[in-house]
């Protein structure tokens, strides 16, 4: 059977009244979805918190607990409200293991919202006591960071029009503390806030934001957050690519109805949570999660070994017209470089984490990368490089380089990063730069045309991405250049033979 998703056909939605006559094979809620409460509100409800966090709350929804539902919130777009709302907040996790598909409809939405049409009703909401957590997928640029700091970008377009007009913000440090100031004037205890972004520290960051941005309004008020507002860490790990219209007609055909935003992910998941929330939480340990007393260990594992070799990987792809992590690791050299960045890079920066051999997660990343169910593409992988540069990869250099060695592949993935600024793969195709810094960091490419060594110096002078260390040291200055030469010279492929040639 397909399900005809024409605009000019209205099949059957799904909804609670469709739950009962899905297949048997589709997992649904068996709890009373009308007897759950909420107690936790989302901001930024994308792909990635409906395949995780959303879904270890409705695990635990189905064990029983009927106080932590989730009301979720859009910032600007209405896109995703008008997807689920009409379906109840219910939406299909596609969970993709290769050739097996394995369908569950999520429950713990209970409710959409969208800032820029309710921002006062979001408010209230905010301010009502049994909303005792508030977490956040928003991007790492979604908190206005400056990367050189890692503090809050006071100099962000929205940050000085919120600190201008601080009760109608637009920035998430701007909501979050005009949310925390309503609440308190309301005789609440603030909530917790829970970062579930790819964040390094991305509790301690957030907090740091979010008090400066409140001390710039009040100190006073930075002082109450600082002192009162619980931001624990968070470790979040599952692959999730976009969805794409193959993925709905997929999960149509499936369930017999529509669903207008299902998610795609592969079967692994992994959440590790600092334990701090003097409100109370979800048992989430229960259903998976590991509740830690420092987060940190596990997330520079994640982010290194997954992220760090996700950027080598999506940025090689991307020069050589390689569309998919699964097709990337198909290619005869590519993977001998990921597997080169582990052994000889990165594992040799972390620190023990507790119970986990290090060698075998990134054993079981290949398996995961190989993945041919999840088309996880490059090209969104490489999006916010400037961003997501420095916590995956290029902090990892400064600390080998600190111990006495030299690093061996990131400077080579940092060379495709600068390659890869020019906006043209090896086939002669254009496609987009998207990062916070696009407009800069293309000028500079085009710039420097040809010129390697322009290209790198360039780049190297922007202090927010690369700080002070790296474009000092003479050896990584080299190795960067002497890549970046290559890949404009001889291309990918030329690139990576001599690369290996040289182990």
């Amino acid at each position: 059977m397909t399900i005809d998703l024409r605009n000019d056909v209205v099949p059957k939605r799904l909804g609670n009244a469709a739950l009962a006559g899905l297949p048997d094979a589709v997992e649904r809620p068996t709890y009373d979805r009308g007897a759950v409460s909420p107690g936790i509100v989302h901001i930024g409800l994308g792909a990635f918190c409906r395949a995780h966090a959303m879904v270890y709350t409705d695990d635990v929804l189905q064990a029983g607990a009927t106080d932590w539902g989730i009301i979720g919130v859009c910032l600007m777009s209405p896109a995703m409200r008008d997807a689920l709302k009409p379906q109840d907040g219910l939406y299909t996790l596609l969970s993709r293991d290769n050739d097996t598909d394995v369908l569950r409809v999520i429950g713990a939405v209970l409710d959409v919202m969208v800032t820029a049409e309710q921002k006062s009703e979001v408010f209230e909401l905010l301010c009502r006591p049994e909303i005792r957590i508030v977490t956040l997928t928003v991007t790492e640029k979604g908190y206005c960071l400056d990367g050189a700091t890692g503090g809050l970008d006071e100099t962000h377009p929205a940050v000085v029009a919120d600190l201008a007009n601080p009760t109608d913000p637009r920035s998430v440090p701007g909501f979050l503390t005009e949310a925390l100031r309503l609440r308190r004037a309301a005789g609440q205890a603030p909530f917790t806030v829970l970062v579930c972004d790819n964040l390094a520290q991305n509790g301690i960051k957030v907090r740091n934001a979010v008090t400066r941005f409140a001390s710039l309004r009040d100190e006073e008020l930075g002082q109450f957050i600082s002192q009162n507002v619980a931001f624990p860490c968070t470790m979040v790990d599952r692959i999730t690519p976009a969805t794409q219209d193959a993925d709905r007609q997929k999960v149509a055909n499936s369930l017999g109805i529509v669903d207008a935003w299902p998610v795609v992910t592969e079967p692994f998941r992994q959440w590790v949570v600092e334990d701090h929330f003097p409100l109370g939480r979800p048992d989430w340990e229960r259903v998976g999660a590991i509740m830690a007393e420092d987060v940190l260990p596990y997330e520079l594992m994640k982010l290194r070994c997954l992220n760090g070799s996700h950027s080598t990987l999506a940025y090689l792809s991307v020069i050589a017209g390689i569309e998919a992590i699964a097709d990337a690791m198909m290619d005869e050299d590519l993977p001998k470089v990921i597997r080169r960045l582990w052994d000889e890079d990165l594992i040799r920066t972390l620190p023990p984490v507790p119970g986990t051999d290090v060698v075998a997660y990134t054993h079981d990343l290949e398996a995961r990368f190989r993945n041919t169910g999840v088309r996880h593409l490059t090209l969104q992988i490489s999006w916010d490089g400037s961003q997501k540069l420095p916590p995956r990869l290029l902090e990892a250099a400064v600390e080998l380089y600190s111990s006495g060695r030299d690093p061996k592949v990131i400077p080579l993935t940092v060379a495709a990063w600068m390659r890869f600024l020019s906006g043209r793969n090896e086939l002669g195709l254009d496609y987009v730069i998207t990062d916070p810094h696009a407009a800069r960091l293309t000028s500079i490419a085009k710039d420097a045309g040809a010129d390697a060594a322009k290209l790198a110096n360039a780049l190297f002078d922007i202090r927010e991405i690369f700080g002070d260390v790296l474009p000092a040291n003479a050896h990584f200055r080299a190795e960067v250049i002497k890549h970046l030469s290559s890949l404009m010279s001889h291309g990918v492929r030329k690139t990576l033979r001599a690369f290996l040639d040289n182990a």
